[in-house]
Formats: C-alpha cells, sequence, structure tokens
C-alpha cells in the first residue's frame, strides 16, 4: 500500500473520529500518539492531517499539534451559500448532461438510502445521504464544478452531519429526495432546482443550534 493510499484511509478514520465526537472542536491531533494508536508511521499520519486541514476540519498551527476547528455561525452560513449556489446550478446541469447510466446510479443510491434508513449507524447513512448529492454533481459533467462543490462540502461536512443527526425524519428526506430524482428523470430544471430548495434551503437554519450549543459549551469550558 503507497503512503498515500494509507494517508487517505488514516484521513478517512480520524474524519470519522471527529464527526463522532472523540476529537470535539478545540481539540488537538496529536501527530505521534494517533499515529501510535492506528500502528502507522509519523509520514502518512502527518499528510492525512494535512487533508483533513484542507478540508477545513483541522487547524494547523507552527509548532504544535492542529486543533479541531470550530466555525462560527457566519463562517458556516457564508459557505452554505456557495455550497447551495453549486447545488442549483449541478441540478440544472445534470438534467441537460445525465447519462442514462448517471440517472440509473443516483436512483440506485436512493433505493439504498431508502432501503437502510432505519438499519444505519447514523454516520453510515449520512455517508450515502451525502454520495447522493456527490452522484447529482458528478452528473452534471463539469469537473470544475465538482472540484468546487466537493471543497464546500468537505468544509460543511461536520455541521452537517450533527445538523442531520439531530433532525432525523425518514418520510421528509426519502420525499424530498425522490422529488430531486423524479425532476432530474423528466430533465426538468426548474422543477429540480424547486425540489433543491425544498431540501437544502433551510439548511443554514438548520445547522445554526448545533453552531450556538458548541460555541456556548466551549465559553463555559472557558469560564
Amino acid at each position: 500500500m503507497t503512503d498515500e493510499v494509507l494517508a487517505e484511509q488514516i484521513a478517512a478514520q480520524l474524519r470519522r473520529d471527529i464527526l463522532r465526537g472523540k476529537f470535539q472542536p478545540g481539540a488537538s491531533i496529536k501527530e505521534r500518539d494517533n499515529a501510535a494508536e492506528m500502528g502507522v508511521s509519523r509520514t502518512p499520519m502527518r499528510e492525512a492531517i494535512r487533508i483533513l486541514a484542507k478540508e477545513g476540519l483541522l487547524a494547523l498551527r507552527p509548532s504544535r499539534s492542529p486543533i479541531v476547528v470550530q466555525p462560527t455561525f457566519k463562517q458556516v452560513k457564508d459557505a452554505v451559500e456557495v455550497l447551495l449556489a453549486l447545488e442549483y446550478l449541478s441540478v440544472e446541469l445534470a438534467c441537460r448532461n445525465a447519462t442514462e447510466e448517471d440517472l440509473a446510479e443516483i436512483r440506485r443510491i436512493h433505493d439504498e438510502f431508502s432501503e437502510k434508513y432505519d438499519l444505519l449507524d447514523p454516520l453510515d447513512l449520512f455517508d450515502i445521504d451525502m454520495a447522493f448529492h456527490k452522484a447529482i454533481v458528478k452528473a452534471s459533467h463539469n469537473d470544475t464544478l465538482l472540484v468546487t462543490y466537493r471543497s464546500y462540502l468537505e468544509r460543511l461536512w461536520r455541521a452537517r452531519y450533527l445538523s442531520a443527526k439531530q433532525k432525523r425524519n425518514r418520510e421528509r428526506a426519502i420525499r424530498h429526495h425522490a422529488a430531486i430524482l423524479d425532476a432530474l428523470e423528466a430533465r426538468d430544471p426548474k422543477a429540480a432546482v424547486a425540489a433543491i430548495e425544498q431540501h437544502l434551503g433551510n439548511l443554514a437554519e438548520h445547522i445554526r443550534p448545533v453552531i450556538e450549543m458548541e460555541s456556548g459549551s466551549g465559553e463555559q469550558a472557558a469560564g
């Protein structure tokens, strides 16, 4: 296994540890300790930390261990506004450019999400949810859009996961995904954008309580 592949695997494990709360905002990620715990060398661990820093999950500090980032609501809201613009553009382009194979893959992910909603761990279910959205962007067949979208999706990964975990609603989530898929299969960009608006239009406000709760907890701990 190459160091690059190993670094990606380590990053995936650290990402899940952060999402599950093993490492809270403000917690330091000690390179040596975590490398020893995972049984890997410090070189791929260092690269994994760089990956997560690029995603916005970790903040690098000179001569000190990186820490888990705690974004402000303003930072999250700004990122959500860009993400939504990318989602709208993605469904419009996907209505025009998606192949039948693309649409079949989006439907496969939707069916998996529906069938496993009550069976999976919340984080595993969230991964499928995000795969649904990434598949739509991929179906736009615009590589620049895909790269930009992934960057903002990664930046909001933790906040969206915590919000989704608190607001689980099987009927709502499946209904919204089905409306998006129906619009894509009908090649109807106006309906697709409306479905995305219904699904994600209030995303920032759904995330707000999570950010404010963590900010309050951090202030209390500091006090």
